[in-house]
C-alpha cells in the first residue's frame, strides 16, 4: 500500500490552491463577478488563471516538487487548449460582430483558465493524501451548493440573495429558481438547475467512496454519508434529465466494481432511496419519470431537435476549426443544448475530437491507476473518478457544459485529479506492471514470445539440435 502521509502537516501546494478554486466555484454565486474590470470575470476564473501562471513558473525550476513529463490527461488538456487558440485565431482573423467578438474573448479566457486548472492539478497535486484533500474539498463545496438548492426547493428560501462578497458585483440575476410541473427547480449557487443537478450527480460517487473507505479502512464516515444524502437528494430535486442520467451512469460504473454482498446492498439502497423520495416529496418521482416518458412532446426536447437543424447549416461553413468558441450566441441564433454539437459548430471537427479525447484520457488515467495498483484505496478511487468523469462526459450531450462555469470547473478538476492519481501510481516502488498479463495475451503470441526468449537464452556455442528440446522444456 502507498503511504498517504496521514498526520503530517504539509505546506501549501497545488491541492491547496485547487481547493480554493473549488470553493470559489461553489460557495460564491455564479452571477457575481469581480468589480472594476472591463469584462465580466468570475472569481473562480481569476483563480484558474493564477493557477496557470504558477504552474508555468513551477515548470521552470526543479525545487518545488511539481511533476514534469508526459501524462495522458496533461497531453489531452494541452492539445485541447491549442485547438481553442487555433479556433480563436481563425475566427478573429476575419470580421466578427462586436457582441460575438466579446463572447469569443470571454470564452477563450474561461477555457484557458479551466485548462490551466486541470494541468496544474495533474502536475501539482502529489500523493494520495493531497488528492484526497482536494476531492474532499470538492465534496464540501458541492454539498454547500446542494444544501442551498434544497432550501430553495423545499422552503423557497434563496440564500444566494445574502451571499454578497466584498469586491464583487452582480452580473445579472442572483436567483436562478425556475419551475417545472408545479415544483421549484433549484440552482443553488450555480447558474442553472441543469448545471446544479449535474455537479451534484458527478460528486455523489466521491462522497460514496469516502464513506465506504471510512467503513473499510477506518476514519470519518458519518460526515460523508451526510454529504452523500444531501447531494443525492439535490440531484433529484433539480428535476433534470441530465442529473438523473448522470446518476445512472455513475451507478453503472461503481456498482459492478463492488464486492458481491455490497453490490446487493447498494441495489437495495437505491430502491429504498427512490421510495423515500416518493414519500417525502409526493409527485417528484413521477415527474422525473415523465421527463423521459413524455420526451416526444416536451418543449425542451423539441428545441434540441430544431437545434440540430440549425447546426447542420453552420457546420459545413467552418468544418475543421469552427466559427469560434462563444460566437454562436443563443439569444441570436437559438439554443443548442448539446455541448458536442455546440463544439462541432464553434470549434470544428478538431475541437470536438479533442473534447472527447480529454474525457477519455481522464477516464484512462483513472482506470489505469486502478489496474496497476494493489492498494485497495487507490483501486476504489480510480473507478470512482472514472465514474465522476463519465457523468459530464455523457451529460454533455444534453446541455451546454462549457457554458456553465461550475460544471466545467469541476470536470477539469476531476480530469486533473485522474492524471495526478496515475502519476502517484507510477511513482510507487516496483514500477508499473504491464497492462495485460500473460493470461490475457493470445496463446499463439505468448508461445512465439516464449520461443524467442528461450532461443535468446540458449548458449551460442551449444548444438542447434538441443535448442528445440530446450524450447519444449521452457514451454
Amino acid at each position: 500500500m502507498l503511504p498517504d502521509h496521514v498526520g503530517k502537516r504539509s505546506r501549501a501546494d497545488g491541492a491547496t490552491i485547487a481547493g480554493v478554486y473549488a470553493l470559489a466555484m461553489t460557495v460564491i454565486p455564479a452571477a457575481l463577478v469581480i468589480k472594476g474590470l472591463p469584462m465580466s470575470l468570475a472569481p473562480g476564473v481569476a483563480i484558474g488563471l493564477v493557477m496557470g501562471v504558477l504552474w508555468f513558473c513551477a515548470q521552470l525550476v526543479t525545487t518545488l516538487g511539481v511533476a514534469k513529463g508526459r501524462n495522458a490527461a496533461r497531453t489531452a488538456l494541452f492539445l485541447f487548449a491549442c485547438s481553442q487558440l487555433a479556433t480563436y485565431g481563425y475566427a478573429t482573423y476575419g470580421y466578427l460582430p462586436g457582441d460575438e467578438l466579446a463572447a469569443a474573448d470571454r470564452t477563450l479566457i474561461t477555457v484557458v483558465a479551466v485548462t490551466a486548472v486541470g494541468i496544474a492539478v495533474c502536475d501539482g497535486v502529489r500523493g494520495l493524501a493531497r488528492i484526497d484533500r482536494l476531492l474532499k474539498i470538492m465534496i464540501v463545496g458541492a454539498t454547500f451548493m446542494a444544501f442551498v438548492g434544497i432550501l430553495q426547493f423545499m422552503a423557497g428560501l434563496d440564500l444566494t440573495q445574502y451571499l454578497n462578497f466584498p469586491g464583487l458585483r452582480s452580473n445579472g440575476t442572483l436567483s436562478h429558481v425556475l419551475e417545472r410541473s408545479n415544483f421549484r427547480r433549484p440552482a443553488g449557487t450555480s447558474g442553472h438547475p441543469i448545471e446544479f443537478g449535474v455537479v451534484c450527480a458527478m460528486t455523489v460517487p466521491l462522497a460514496l467512496h469516502y464513506a465506504l473507505r471510512g467503513m473499510d479502512h477506518g476514519g470519518q464516515q458519518k460526515r460523508w454519508w451526510l454529504c452523500l444524502a444531501i447531494l443525492a437528494v439535490a440531484s433529484m430535486q433539480s428535476l433534470s434529465r441530465s442529473a438523473v442520467l448522470g446518476l445512472a451512469i455513475a451507478a453503472i460504473f461503481i456498482v459492478p466494481a463492488m464486492a458481491p454482498k455490497r453490490r446487493v446492498r447498494a441495489i437495495y439502497a437505491i430502491v429504498l432511496f427512490m421510495g423515500a423520495m416518493r414519500v417525502m416529496v409526493p409527485g417528484l418521482v413521477g415527474t422525473l419519470v415523465s421527463l423521459f416518458t413524455s420526451i416526444s412532446v416536451d418543449p425542451s426536447a423539441e428545441s434540441r431537435r430544431r437545434a440540430v437543424e440549425r447546426a447542420g447549416k453552420e457546420i459545413p461553413n467552418h468544418l475543421w476549426l469552427g466559427r469560434g468558441m462563444g460566437t454562436y450566441l443563443p439569444e441570436k441564433y437559438g439554443w443548442l443544448d448539446n455541448q458536442y454539437l455546440g463544439t462541432l459548430v464553434q470549434n470544428g471537427v478538431i475541437g470536438l475530437t479533442l473534447l472527447i479525447f480529454i474525457y477519455l484520457a481522464g477516464m484512462y488515467c483513472a482506470v489505469r491507476a486502478r489496474l496497476a495498483s494493489k492498494d485497495p484505496r487507490i483501486r476504489d478511487l480510480g473507478i470512482t473518478i472514472a465514474a465522476c468523469i463519465a457523468v459530464p462526459g455523457i451529460s454533455s450531450a444534453t446541455f451546454d457544459l462549457i457554458g456553465f462555469a461550475v460544471a466545467t470547473g469541476y470536470t477539469f478538476l476531476l480530469i486533473g485529479a485522474a492524471g495526478a492519481l496515475w502519476r502517484t501510481v507510477q511513482e510507487q516502488p516496483g514500477g508499473i506492471p504491464p497492462l495485460l498479463g500473460a493470461q490475457a495475451q493470445r496463446p499463439r503470441r505468448l508461445q512465439r514470445r516464449q520461443h524467442r526468449e528461450s532461443g535468446a537464452s540458449a548458449d551460442p556455442g551449444s548444438d542447434s539440435s538441443e535448442k528445440p528440446e530446450k524450447s519444449e522444456v521452457h514451454a
